[in-house]
């Protein structure tokens, strides 16, 4: 087996890195700098700071080497990204190649989830996603992990669960892929709200209370869409959503933090080199429960403070014990 690896951030080197250690593997960087890095010195001081890569990890900025031997093709690119990647792959591709995203979000505009796009783009070719509580520098320290593997294909399945576990790194397998690649969405507009309200000090109370309404409303939204109730209490669902709003890692929980700090939001985006997905998610997400005539009160919150409609206060009315009392001492 020959596995390609597209997009060179943490989680795509991650597991490239991983993948390395059972078949030859290589990493695709948009950057020939990134690429060249990851060659002759073995490490991504851009995305994975403090970490060593594994020798036998090759990378290239040419999508043709990239893709054209490969029996397995991995996209861990932003979603922003997802599709015009696909389309600079497509041509090299051969026939029936697996096509695995890494990518937790919804397509601007279409609102389609990351394997429609492959279906769309790579039409023949058997879509998966790979999702769960993985946060990327964790497991690079060697901590254990587990994430699922979602295809209505088991065989693929199963191929790609013998491809990627590795020792402590433990990958489950589920048929559902649209609850697998909602719960994916959703959780990082809710690691906003975890993260907003641990920067005003709300306390862990009610960061829980947000947590479980969130999880609460992306359940009602999946089921009314078709999707499993007891994918959303699993790896992918719950497993996801406690590490994304409570890591100090997390991306999004760190954006709603800064936010929470008095931040504007500019200034955060742009002192990032990563993405965070749920900024535009959160609108996106609220269009899919408009057309489900789904209530999403929290992700409702949440994006009128990112579009500048409310105050994180306002967004936390209710929540937040009143200044002038005394606290119990």
């Amino acid at each position: 087996m020959k596995l390609a690896v597209l997009g060179a951030g943490s989680w795509g080197t991650t597991v490239a890195s991983i993948a390395v250690h059972n078949h030859p593997t290589v990493l695709w960087a948009r950057s020939a700098e990134v690429a060249g890095a990851i060659n002759e010195r073995h490490e991504s001081p851009d995305y994975l700071p403090g970490f060593g890569l594994p020798k036998r990890l090759g990378a290239t900025a040419d999508m043709e080497e990239a893709v054209a031997d490969a029996d397995l093709i991995i996209v861990g690119v932003p979603t922003a990204g997802f599709r015009g990647t696909l389309e600079a792959a497509a041509p090299f591709i051969r026939p029936w190649v697996p096509v695995v995203s890494l990518a937790k979000g919804l397509e601007q505009g279409t609102l389609l989830r990351m394997t429609e796009i492959i279906r769309e783009v790579l039409p023949g070719h058997p879509a998966a996603a790979l999702t769960g509580p993985n946060i990327a520098s964790e497991i690079m320290a060697g901590y254990a992990a587990a994430s699922v593997i979602a295809t209505d294909d088991l065989d693929v399945a199963q191929a790609i669960q013998r491809i990627l576990s590795r020792h402590v790194f433990r990958i489950y397998i589920n048929d559902d892929v649209l609850g697998c690649e909602l719960c994916g969405a959703f959780k990082n507009v809710v690691a906003i709200a975890a993260g907003m309200g641990q920067g005003i000090g709300v306390g862990d109370n009610t960061r829980a209370a947000v947590m479980t309404r969130g999880l609460a409303e992306i359940t009602r939204l999946g089921v009314t869409m078709g999707a499993k109730p007891a994918t959303f209490g699993g790896l992918a669902g719950m497993g996801d959503l406690i590490a994304t709003c409570m890591s100090p890692h997390s991306r999004n929980r760190s954006v709603g933090e800064q936010l929470g700090r008095g931040r504007p939001l500019e200034e955060i985006l742009a002192g990032m080199n990563m993405v965070a997905e749920g900024v535009k998610t959160a609108s996106l997400v609220l269009q899919l429960g408009e057309q489900h005539g789904i209530d999403l009160p929290v992700c409702w919150e949440i994006n009128r403070v990112i579009s500048g409609e409310a105050t994180i206060n306002e967004a936390y009315r209710g929540l937040t014990p009143p200044q002038h009392e005394a606290q119990p001492g």
